[in-house]
Order: C-alpha cells, then structure tokens, then sequence
C-alpha cells in the first residue's frame, strides 16, 4: 500500500517542513532505522529558495514616489534588518511584500509564491508568513487568551492547539497575569508581545516586524529578542524595518539600506558595513547624511543669556 502524504505536526519547526519524517530528511524505516543506501550519482543541490525575492518593485502616492522600483533579496533563516531615515518607503515596501498593499509594478515572491499574481497564490502566502504591523490595531474589546485563541481559529488550527500554544506565547511573553484583561487596556509593551504572540501563532516560514522595538521598555524588549532569536534558530526567517543601528548591528546578520524610495545596499552586515567602524557610520554615508548641519548654527541656543 503506498505510503500516505506526512501532515506537518503541530510543534514542528519552519525549518523542518522539507524535513523527512525523522526531521533530517532521511526515509526511515518502521524501527526508525535508514534502509541501506543504494549508490546514486551525486545531484547537485538545488538553490535555496530566498525568503523574498522582489523585482522592480514601485508605489507612488499621487505625485510623492514612495518606492522607486526596487529589487531585494532577502535569504531564508536569517535575521534582516530593513534600514533606513524616517520616510525612506520600509512600511510602504513591508506592506506590499506581505499583500497589505497592492504595488502599481513590480513582482514579489515570497517563499517562492507570487504574493499578487492569482488570489490561489496569496492564500498560500498568508499561511506562510506571521505579520506585526506598525500602529497594529488590535480588537481592543478582546482579552489577551480571547484575541490569541480568535487568531489561532481563524487559522484554522484544532481548538486544543491553539489553546496549547497560546498559553506558551502568554507564558514565555510574560503575559500570563494580564491574559484574561482587555487588549484597550494593554500598555504599548504588552500590545507589540500580544501582536508577536498573534504573529507567530501559526508558526510561520517568515515573520515580519515593522519597528516592533519602538516605544517598548527594555525589558519587553529583551524578552521579544529572546523570542526572535529562538525562532530564527529554527530556520525561520525575521525581517523587521527599524532606523535604530545599534538595535540592527547587535541582532542582525543580513541588512538592506534603503533611502528615498531605493535600496542603497544589501548584503551581509559585515559587507554593508565595509570599511566603517560601524553600521551607523556606514549608513549616514549610504544615506547621505554626512555632513549635515548639527547645529552649530544654532549660536542662540544654550543655557547662558
């Protein structure tokens, strides 16, 4: 009788869906032993799909261009940072990446899928991809476990599943004593760790932040980086947009640099920050920040009348 296809299983990691039923890849047998290997010739392997693939990417905005016909690549199980100067297109490129924002040209791939082609294709990305939006509105009349296990039905995950993994998200996110509270009266820390809890509820291939550490107290922050952290560990890919370098340097290994509406540079952090002491340094220089005024003409301003 042939073999009937593998469901994924509910705690299984992104990184180990192309797996085989032992998580490495290998066909095991009924004792969980590999079957002798028969001699094969060797098969090239083929190229890593990125993460997301965007090609000629363009919004304009009446007459502002937002995004000025970009191509990125973002590869798979990799931290990202998307950087750049307030105004520089990060939300309105995220936007467009994750189907929130139809583009007027340009082509994005996400996981290989083509997120505007055919609406077949972008279903199959919403179930790949976790979103935490800048400014995320929240239902506000919900309480924290209602909001997760709302989100985690609405995925069309079992009922038990996803009353399992909300508890662990409330727990590990340290929501656990506000999760029978409503989400209006959340503080701004609790509202990015509730949007993550929701994001990554379904286990996604690629999450994606839009400055998910702004207006957050330190300490939600180091517990939101120990979440990221673990997941990117899996294989899973974090892209998330922030124009503080010294939050990028520290968490990142891959970075794209975008200003104006186009991608000044992308590559790994060591080949963007090149030759500068850095990533700062090399961004106001990428920018075009250098320079500029810092108020030295500002002669009146001091506490000496």
């Amino acid at each position: 009788m042939a073999d009937q296809p593998r469901e994924q299983a509910p705690d299984e990691t992104p990184g180990q869906r192309a797996a085989g039923a032992d998580g490495t890849g290998r066909v095991t047998g009924a004792a969980g032993t590999s079957p002798p290997a028969a001699h094969v010739p060797a098969v090239p392997a083929a190229p890593a799909v990125p993460a997301v693939r965007v090609e000629g990417l363009w919004k304009r905005f009446g007459g502002q261009i937002a995004v000025a016909g970009i191509d990125l690549e973002l590869p798979a199980g990799r931290f990202i940072g998307l950087v750049g100067p307030n105004g520089a297109g990060k939300t309105t490129t995220l936007s467009m990446i994750t189907g929130l924002l139809r583009p007027d040209q340009g082509r994005v791939l996400v996981a290989g899928h083509d997120v505007w082609r055919d609406p077949a294709e972008v279903a199959e990305v919403k179930t790949r991809i976790g979103v935490l939006p800048e400014g995320l509105r929240l239902f506000e009349r919900l309480s924290g476990r209602e909001l997760l296990g709302y989100t985690g039905r609405l995925r069309g995950l079992p009922g038990a599943e996803v009353d399992k993994r909300a508890t662990q998200l409330l727990d590990v996110l340290d929501l656990a004593g506000a999760q029978h509270k409503l989400v209006v009266d959340y503080s701004t820390g609790m509202r990015k760790k509730i949007g993550l809890a929701a994001a990554l509820l379904h286990n996604p291939e690629v999450l994606f932040l839009d400055e998910p550490f702004e207006g957050v107290d330190p300490v939600s922050a180091q517990t939101i980086r120990g979440v990221l952290e673990r997941y990117t560990d899996s294989g899973a890919t974090v892209v998330f947009s922030s124009h503080v370098m010294e939050l990028v340097e520290s968490l990142c290994d891959w970075v794209a640099v975008m200003a104006a509406g186009r991608i000044r540079a992308q590559g790994t952090l060591a080949e963007v920050r090149g030759g500068a002491p850095s990533l700062q340094s090399a961004f106001l220089e990428l920018v075009g920040a250098q320079g500029r005024d810092t108020g030295e003409s500002l002669d009146w301003l001091g506490g000496s009348r």
